[in-house]
């Protein structure tokens, strides 16, 4: 019977459903034909599949060949069903014996020379065939690092005709996994770095601590895309799940697998579709590759104001949903946003020679480039001054400050998880006061505060979240008034 079933897997967000190509040989006059795919795209497959073949030294079946793809509603054009198309192929003219598939899955994309290429997206459909505890075949390349998921087998070859020898054999070889080198860990900027900015020293660790996020204005060269760059390296190791995660993203979009905290720094000319998700396929955007790290925007103002009022509903819920025509995708997108911008549109206007030249009205509409429901969702507002000449021109220290401190912000991080299961920028409405257990005299005091600067009810929540981290950092169960007053300070507008 000149007919053969391969499973492989296709692709929906960071999910790869299960998809089943059926190849059928049938007699009459040569041809090749993709059910459900235009004849562009079957000329392609054809044209790459046929060259494989023939470069391995394997026969191009003389048949009416009819590939389908089933279900149709999981199949999304593209090179990684080159594979399994190939080994249908084999099958179905009999050059390759059908156990050889069995309890096998094929993903991969296939040169005119044979050889084997990785697919964007591969680690997740390594992920869902450990799952379904099936056996998945691909290309070499970065395979070891995909054998570290729990329960995969993979068999990975450099070339087809490679393959083929390998699932001839009686027990083919296994790929081993390869631990993460320490190259594959971002290196970010030391604190030691950052001098005479004691303010800034202190923002940064409390957004480190709680994870909260950060808006710095002062004027051009301050230290801001340094303090932002910085911040990465004081956050403890990601979580197993979040990593899995964030890998899944990058794996997604072709970018190289790195252990840690990321950092992402998009340019202000980026459209909706490249911060938030989308073209065609609907791929995560830069928000989602910030996932469990530094999501930093620079010259915030700057931004189109029609994408930064995208940021606000994942800067609650954590995820953004990427819709297109044809394709609906939910992808995580909890990330630490950090933000800068200047005082006015030179960047002059906190210099005391009165160098600015900008008008009152000028410095008022370029401030509101950012909305204020954005702003409200920031949770420390921090305004730098120039560093004394001293400062800058003092010894460079030679200690790992960022290490120290990414200790202390660790065990800050695990008194927070340990008493409400999520960090303090993530506690809800109901809790904050709960867990913040203040005092009646603390409770009158901030009362008053509240009501002096007229603040949202948003705003209010957010300022208690910074006391609580506030408290957290001291080792203090309760929240003072001390750490109101210090949380108050962090939110004046720039």
């Amino acid at each position: 019977m000149h007919l053969s079933f391969i499973s492989t897997r296709g692709q929906a967000g960071l999910d790869a459903p299960s998809v089943t190509v059926e190849v059928h040989l049938s007699a009459g006059l040569p041809a090749f034909q993709v059910v459900g795919l235009g004849d562009s795209s079957s000329r392609e497959i054809r044209s790459r599949v046929r060259a494989a073949l023939i470069s391995s030294h394997l026969k191009w079946p003389d048949f009416n060949i009819t590939v389908n793809l089933t279900p149709a509603e999981r199949v999304t054009p593209g090179t990684r069903f080159d594979l399994p198309i190939a080994m249908g192929l084999l099958v179905a003219s009999q050059q390759l014996p059908r156990d050889a598939i069995e309890g096998r899955e094929f993903i991969g994309e296939l040169g005119l020379d044979g050889c084997l290429k990785p697919s964007r997206g591969a680690l997740a459909a390594v992920l869902a065939a450990a799952q379904t505890g099936k056996t998945l075949c691909l290309a070499m390349e970065g395979s070891p690092h995909m054998a570290n998921v729990e329960g995969s087998r993979l068999i990975a070859a450099p070339d087809l005709l490679s393959l083929c020898a390998l699932l001839k054999a009686d027990d083919p070889q296994l790929v081993s996994p390869q631990p993460t080198c320490p190259a594959d860990t971002c290196d970010y900027p030391d604190l030691s770095q950052i001098r005479g900015q004691p303010l800034l020293y202190r923002a940064l660790e409390l957004a480190a601590a709680g994870g909260h996020h950060l808006l710095m204005s002062g004027s051009p060269g301050v230290g801001k895309t340094l303090a932002a760059s910085v911040l990465p390296g004081l956050l403890p190791p990601i979580a197993p799940a979040t990593q899995w995660e964030m890998w899944l993203i990058r794996d997604l979009v072709g970018l190289s697998r790195v252990s840690g905290p990321t950092f992402r720094a998009p340019h202000h000319s980026s459209s909706i579709a490249a911060l938030m998700g989308g073209t065609a396929k609907a791929l995560p955007g830069e928000i989602s590759m910030a996932h469990g790290g530094v999501l930093f925007l620079d010259e915030l103002t700057e931004f189109p104001r029609a994408v930064l009022n995208q940021l606000r509903q994942p800067l609650e819920s954590g995820e953004i949903t990427v819709t297109r025509a044809e394709h609906q995708h939910c992808y995580p997108a909890r990330f630490q946003l950090v933000a800068a911008m200047n005082p006015c549109p030179c960047g002059l206007a906190d210099n005391e020679d009165g160098s600015c030249r900008c008008s009152p009205d000028m410095i008022r509409r370029y401030r509101q480039g950012a909305s204020g429901p954005l702003m409200d969702r920031i949770d420390l507002h921090v305004k730098l001054s120039k560093p004394c000449p001293e400062a800058l021109l003092s010894t460079a220290t030679t200690d790992n400050r960022s290490a120290r401190l990414r200790e202390r912000v660790a065990v800050t991080r695990e008194r927070q998880l340990s008493r409400q299961g999520c960090l303090n920028r993530d506690l809800a409405g109901d809790n904050i006061v709960e867990v913040c257990a203040l005092s009646t005299a603390t409770r009158a005091g901030l009362i008053k505060a509240l009501a002096a600067l007229d603040v949202s009810a948003r705003n209010a929540h957010r300022r208690l979240r910074v006391a609580r981290t506030l408290a957290d950092m001291a080792g203090e169960e309760r929240v003072s008034m001390s750490h109101i007053n210090t949380a108050l300070s962090f939110r004046e507008a720039p």
